[in-house]
Order: C-alpha cells, then sequence, then structure tokens
C-alpha cells in the first residue's frame, strides 16, 4: 500500500501496535507540508506543539514561499527559532495576493504571533456622524461600531477634536447636534437655534428641503470638496448682497467665517493636499514608533503615536509595511497615504486598499514638495515622541528596580497587579484590579468583579477580598497554567532566557502571571488573601499589603509581607510615591466601576428586567400608562389594548408583577 501523503490524525488509535515517535518539528514538518501545496497566493500558519500561532504570513505562491523555510542557511537568528519551534502549519487559499496582504493583516491583529510585528494600543477613533435614519438628520461624535445608519467621517486622532469640528460645524451649517427623544418633544426652539447654531427643524424653522440641503452641503465638505462648498457660499453671500438682502448676507458670511476657522492654522495645514494619511517610523534603544498624522479637508484633524511590538532584526521599511495591512484593517483609507518610507509592497497594498474602498488609493514615500513637509513633520514628532517613551521607560524601571529591593524580590516585577473593593454599606460592591509594568498602567488588562457571593454580609471586604483573588487566579490557571518557572524565580528565567529575548521590545512584554499582588489593606485584608491564593494551590506570589497610615495620611503607610514584621518606607522615597501611585489608580477604579453600577441600578427600571420586553414595547407601555407602577398595576386586558402589546406579552407583564 503506498505512503498517504497526508496522515489523518483521526485513525491513528494505536492499534498497529507501533512504538510511538516524537511527534515531528522544524524543518521536518514543513517540507512534508511543501509537497501537498499549490503555487498560488495564500496565508500560512506556523503553530508551536501548543497550538498556538507563531507567525502569519502572506505569499504569491504558498509552496515557493513555504519551500524557504526548509533552508536555514541564511535565515536570521529570528526565523531560525520560528521554525525550529514550528510543529504544524495551517494554510488558506486565496483568489489573488491583494486579497491574501488583507486577511493576513486581519489574522495578525486576532491572533497576535510573537514573531509577528504587532500592532499595540490600537484604540479606536472618534468619527463624527451625520445619521441618516432621520427626518432631520443630527450630526453627531461616534466612537465604536458602526451600527447606526448615516455618514461617518473621520478618523480624528481625539475626542476633542471632534468636538471642536463640530461646533464650527454647527455655526457653518447649522444642523442639530440633539437626541431624537429631545428633537420630538420640542415645542419651540432651544438655545441652540437662538445663538444661530441650529436651523430649528424640530419646530418647523426651516422647510425640510432647505434643511436637507444644508446636511447636503456639511456632507460634501466633510468628504473633500470644501473648496467647491466655500465658493457656492460666496456666490450666494454676493447675490443677497445685490439684491440688498443683507439679512441673509451676513448670515452667508458668518458661515463662510465659520468654514475658514475649521480650515485655520493647526500646527501645519497642507495647502494642496485635502485627503491624507501620514506615516513616520523612527527607530531607537531597540524601541519603534510610528507617528500618524489625520488631513482631511485641507485641515490637520490630529495625531497620535504608536508604538509597535518588534523584533529588532525587523527593519524600519518591514515595520512600517506590516503596520499599515493591520491599521487599515478596520480603518478606511483616504484617497492619499504618505510613507517615511518607501515599502516593498507597495503597489500590492494599495492595489488592495482601493479595492476594499472602492476608489483608487495612492501610496507614496514623497522626495521633495509640500507633501515631504507633511512627513518630515511627522517624523519629528515620531523622534520626540520615542525619546520621551524611552526616558519613560528608564525611569519605571529604576522605581520597579527599587520595588525589588523594598520588598525582597528576586527581580524587578514585569507584572504588578493591585487590587481594591468597593461599596456602600455593601451594596453595589465591586473589586477592581489594576495592572502595571514595564510601559506603566496597562489598562487593556484592567478587570472588575462585580461580587456575586448571596453568603457575605454587607461590608464583609475581607469576604470579598477572597472572592475576587478566587475567581481572578481561578481563572488564571485554568487559562494560563503555570508550567513556567516561579515568579521569585525571575532573575533565573531572565539569565536562561539571555539570548531568546534579546531586544527590548520582547524583554518588556508581560507575562500573564503576576511577579507581585498589592492588597489595599493591612494584616487583615493580606491574611485573606494569602488563604485564598493557598486553598488554589498558588505558590510563589509575592504579597504586599498596604495600610494607610494614621488619619489616612499619605505617605505614612504601613506594608505587611508574609511572615516579616510591618514596615515603613521614608516619606520621600520615590519607591513610597510610586507605590501611592499605583494604590490611587486602583482605587479610582475600584470606585469608578461601583458609582456606574450604583447608576446603573438607580436608573434601572422593572420592565427592563421581563425577558421579551424590549425599548419598543417598553416605549409604548410607558407611553399609554406613565410610569412603570402604573404598568404593574394593569389587567392583562388592559395591558393588551397597548398598540404593539400582544394578549401573550400581557399576559408576560402580567405574571412578571403577579407572581
Amino acid at each position: 500500500m503506498p505512503d498517504s501523503p497526508s496522515p489523518d490524525p483521526s485513525n491513528d488509535n494505536g492499534a498497529s501496535g507501533d512504538v510511538a515517535k516524537t511527534p515531528a518539528k522544524g524543518v521536518d514538518v514543513i517540507i512534508d507540508q511543501v509537497k501537498r501545496l499549490p503555487m498560488g497566493p495564500g496565508v500560512y500558519r506556523m503553530l508551536d506543539e501548543n497550538g498556538e500561532v507563531l507567525y502569519v504570513g502572506k505569499a504569491r505562491s504558498l509552496k515557493k514561499r513555504v519551500t524557504s523555510y526548509t533552508r536555514l542557511q541564511g535565515q536570521s537568528n529570528r526565523i531560525m527559532r520560528m521554525i525550529m519551534s514550528t510543529a504544524a502549519m495551517e494554510f488558506v487559499v486565496t483568489d489573488t495576493e491583494p486579497e491574501a496582504l488583507l486577511l493576513e493583516a486581519n489574522l495578525i491583529k486576532r491572533l497576535r504571533p510573537r514573531f509577528n510585528v504587532l500592532l499595540r494600543d490600537d484604540k479606536s477613533f472618534p468619527y463624527i456622524l451625520i445619521t441618516g435614519d432621520h427626518e432631520a438628520p443630527a450630526i453627531t461624535k461616534h466612537r465604536g461600531a458602526r451600527k447606526r445608519k448615516g455618514d461617518y467621517f473621520g478618523p480624528f486622532a481625539s475626542a476633542g477634536a471632534v468636538d471642536r469640528t463640530i461646533n464650527a460645524l454647527q455655526k457653518a451649517f447649522l444642523i442639530r447636534n440633539c437626541s431624537d427623544s429631545y428633537y420630538e418633544n420640542r415645542s419651540r426652539p432651544c438655545l441652540l437655534y437662538q445663538i444661530k447654531r441650529c436651523a430649528g427643524p424640530c419646530t418647523g424653522e426651516i422647510a425640510p428641503e432647505d434643511y436637507a440641503g444644508l446636511v447636503a452641503e456639511a456632507k460634501a465638505f466633510l468628504s473633500g470638496r470644501s473648496q467647491l462648498v466655500k465658493q457656492e457660499l460666496a456666490q450666494q453671500m454676493e447675490a443677497a448682497s445685490e439684491t440688498l438682502d443683507f439679512e441673509h448676507a451676513a448670515i452667508y458670511r458668518d458661515r463662510l467665517a465659520a468654514l475658514s476657522h475649521i480650515q485655520a492654522h493647526q500646527g501645519i495645514n497642507p495647502q494642496n493636499v485635502e485627503e491624507a494619511d501620514v506615516f513616520a517610523i523612527h527607530q531607537e534603544g531597540g524601541q519603534t514608533c510610528v507617528q500618524v498624522f489625520f488631513f482631511r479637508t485641507g485641515q490637520n484633524w490630529g495625531n497620535r503615536a504608536y508604538f509597535p511590538k518588534a523584533d529588532k532584526a525587523f527593519e524600519e521599511a518591514a515595520i512600517l509595511e506590516s503596520f499599515l495591512g493591520q491599521f487599515y484593517d478596520d480603518k478606511p483609507a483616504p484617497r492619499l497615504v504618505l510613507l517615511s518610507h518607501g515599502i516593498d509592497e507597495q503597489e500590492l497594498l494599495a492595489q488592495a486598499l482601493s479595492e476594499r474602498m472602492g476608489r483608487k488609493v495612492e501610496i507614496s514615500a514623497p522626495k521633495r514638495g509640500e507633501k515631504k513637509d507633511l512627513v518630515d513633520h511627522a517624523l519629528t514628532n515620531a523622534r520626540e515622541a520615542l525619546g520621551r517613551r524611552l526616558a519613560e521607560t528608564s525611569s519605571q524601571a529604576r522605581l520597579l528596580k527599587g520595588v525589588a529591593e523594598a520588598f525582597d524580590l528576586g527581580a524587578p516585577p514585569r507584572r504588578i497587579e493591585v487590587y481594591d473593593n468597593s461599596h456602600i454599606m455593601g451594596t453595589n460592591a465591586v473589586g477592581g484590579m489594576i495592572v502595571a509594568g514595564m510601559e506603566g498602567f496597562a489598562k487593556g488588562q484592567y478587570r472588575k468583579f462585580n461580587i456575586k457571593s448571596k453568603d457575605l454580609t454587607p461590608g464583609d471586604d475581607y469576604g470579598m477580598m477572597r472572592e475576587v483573588l478566587a475567581r481572578r487566579f481561578s481563572r488564571l490557571m485554568k487559562e494560563h497554567p503555570r508550567t513556567e518557572k516561579q515568579p521569585a524565580d525571575a532573575a533565573e528565567v531572565a539569565t536562561d532566557n539571555a539570548a531568546e529575548e534579546a531586544d527590548a521590545a520582547t524583554a518588556a512584554d508581560m507575562p500573564s502571571w503576576p511577579e507581585l499582588v498589592l492588597i489595599d489593606g493591612g494584616q487583615g485584608q493580606l491574611t485573606a488573601a494569602r488563604e485564598t491564593l493557598e486553598e488554589l494551590g498558588v505558590t510563589g506570589v509575592p504579597l504586599v499589603g498596604i495600610a494607610k497610615g494614621p488619619d489616612r495620611d499619605a505617605g505614612r503607610e504601613k506594608f505587611f509581607i508574609p511572615g516579616k514584621a510591618s514596615f515603613m518606607l521614608p516619606e520621600r522615597d520615590p519607591v513610597l510615591y510610586f507605590v501611592q501611585r499605583l494604590r490611587d489608580e486602583a482605587h479610582r477604579f475600584a470606585i469608578g466601576s461601583h458609582r456606574a453600577r450604583r447608576k446603573k441600578d438607580i436608573t434601572k427600571n422593572p420592565l427592563d428586567e421581563i425577558a421579551g420586553i424590549g425599548p419598543t414595547r417598553k416605549r409604548a407601555l410607558l407611553r399609554h400608562f406613565g410610569t412603570a407602577k402604573a404598568v404593574s398595576k394593569a389587567g392583562v386586558d388592559d395591558l393588551a389594548a397597548v398598540p404593539g402589546i400582544s394578549e401573550a406579552i400581557a399576559k408576560l407583564v402580567y405574571d412578571h408583577f403577579h407572581e
């Protein structure tokens, strides 16, 4: 019987009696996969023996690209480590190479393989939304998924830039920014109409067709046709002046002035570039910064600095190329993208983005002129941002070293977790966990815990801390089993892995397990925390309790460590200030979560608890009966008389209040 080119693991049940072989790894796995690969484009994934994705790549020819990994000669240390760790490969065949490029970027962002360049801190950008689901569209700020019907314009680098632009657009186009419910309940124009920032469509101060014209002008302006809009307004102003209609001429004059204000000088504004994103990259000290500037309608809509994770073997152009694919994975691309460095697959990326946007997207690395000035300005900002980050990282490293000395740790902790609880007389109790490391606060890893136990005595802080730590570390043990050495051996681990973690970016990676746990509380809280971890079988995690000083004085905190006498740090010790900052951040996060839960509880409507009653039916019931209390007292027939409420739903509502 001939050998099967692809043995089926499902048939490997051990019935043959053969001696078990060590699973293939490295070059052998890749050679086996090459035999069955097509010559066409696609995406490949390299996986380790635990099934974790090591690397995601795309290829014009899968067979040729993967074959290149079967030869170790001439490969960089990074690629050699990746090849030798590969235990399996997965493939996706695509119709075109641009499709493969977009799929690669999507998979890298989702899977975060450790041998790829990774875009970090990719917070969502705010946009301007002109709604499309109302007879009188509104202009508003939007962040997050684009579920609401309408036109989105952006991105803006900050919420402040959006607010300033909306404020000016209201003066220029008189579009409302109120909520639909507020709009529907107006009987007379609001203050914005009086100060000439809204045309007053809610009370018929402007005809619907005229208001639609204002909305169309705003969309045209935000879409890049700003000069055309300004020319039309100027013509209308002149026409009104010629007919001696000076009142309307003054209105057009004020609108033109508002548009000029939007396009006023903001640090640097292009004269001949209406719409572009500018990317500049700078490397120094083993770290990389990518500075992004957004230009729309001829104005600067702000900038943001990114610090992607990348092996030091990557050159600036290679990092920028991978960064661009991930950056535009979930964002619209402008008509022009300007780069500080030319990239190998510049035309391919432009083609992929053009296909996605349905219009031409140009990518270039300008050498002269105004576009080059824009890139140089972004590059200067990239250098300065990276310089500040390196200084902050150095300062943070010194503080973490001081923490290790103060609390007798084997090495500076790469991950510190701080826990605090917040409640009022036991109500709406919330536990908070904040995380800090080499790069400061890791806000993406903060966690809140709504206290669920029904057996707790209201206000039992010890019981709350037990529940929070039990839930946190139980999940941690399940999702990240501790196969590595204990945090107490961090110094030894760092030495053993020196070759593998040579670059600063990798060395700064935050582990899953904390290397120091700070508890906001004294000996009692610390004992509760220690006993909880012991019950879970968790050992080797340093615990420190922070008790507030007499009269809650900052600077007189007392520290508790299991098995040691309590102690205080010198009042002006930088480590003390650092720990205070960690404690205060945990307190801020916990009390903020508690207030949000309390506010939600206060504004909760009894109708929200009824399964099958959504916003529309709830609105219909409240409109008919006035209050939720009146709904609770209504009979089935009365409930069924409400428009949109069937007999079955009426019975459901009645049964809910008459159990």
